[in-house]
């Protein structure tokens, strides 16, 4: 056993891993185990969004595209998004994130990590997405922001997650997508539920900034701790689901 840091891999995986909250399971399916140990088998890409989105505005639409790089169909796949935010100051209440498995959303819920991070899996009653051997699966997602959120720049990115039962292997992360919150001095009202609705405002040739360099990306965490081998398996104990602040536990398949 070893220690699990940062928490917000931990609360990911105890959010796949049996969460009292995910009561749907998908039936054990094969590893998805990419040809070597040198890459992730599910390639995972955000293209792009929204460079800005209003407090209190409309929703703002973008995708994860999942990419199966093996000869096998990969079933049980669940994204984990994570915010990291530049002021520190984004609530888990204020991100409207939701995920489309067909024709109806679903949401997802954040929780705060002791690192100010924002982790929300796709996860609640959803038994996970299928990739088949070599095809892309691209997952529609939608994003708004409350009025009571501040001015803010924020980074998101998309960890992804094989359950197998009680047990799951990182099997693909994304690239960065970043964007600003924006709050106008009237206020605006609270976001429709029109997916076609945009909160971004007229694109603008400069690149939003980068969050603060005390703030490591996913990827340089899960170097740090290990877990960037595709096979690197977790299995967490029931206790994270009390969210006490114990002590967070994960075991890594050899």
């Amino acid at each position: 056993m070893r220690l699990c840091t940062p928490v917000s891999l931990c609360l990911a995986a105890a959010a796949l891993l049996g969460g009292a909250a995910s009561p749907v399971r998908a039936a054990p399916g094969p590893d998805c185990a990419a040809a070597d140990d040198r890459r992730f088998p599910i390639t995972t890409r955000i293209p792009g969004g929204p460079d800005s989105y209003d407090a209190g505005g409309g929703y703002g639409t973008w995708s994860i595209e999942l990419t199966n790089t093996t000869g096998r169909t990969c079933t049980g796949i669940h994204p984990v998004v994570v915010l990291v935010d530049g002021e520190r100051a984004l609530k888990p209440s204020q991100p409207r994130l939701e995920f489309y498995e067909g024709p109806r959303p679903r949401p997802v819920r954040f929780q705060r990590t002791d690192q100010d991070e924002l982790v929300g899996a796709f996860e609640e009653g959803f038994a996970g997405f299928t990739v088949p051997a070599g095809r892309t699966l691209t997952v529609r997602v939608r994003l708004a922001m409350t009025s009571d959120a501040v001015p803010n720049e924020v980074t998101a990115n998309a960890a992804v997650v094989q359950r197998r039962e009680d047990d799951g292997d990182w099997v693909g992360q994304s690239n960065d997508y970043r964007f600003r919150v924006r709050v106008e001095p009237d206020g605006a009202a609270e976001p429709d539920d029109d997916p076609s609705s945009s909160a971004s405002s007229p694109t603008s040739s400069a690149a939003a900034p980068t969050a603060p360099d005390r703030h490591r990306s996913l990827a340089d965490e899960l170097a740090r701790t290990g877990l960037t081998t595709p096979h690197g398996a977790l299995a967490v104990t029931a206790s994270l689901l009390a969210l006490t602040g114990g002590a967070l536990l994960v075991r890594r398949r050899r």
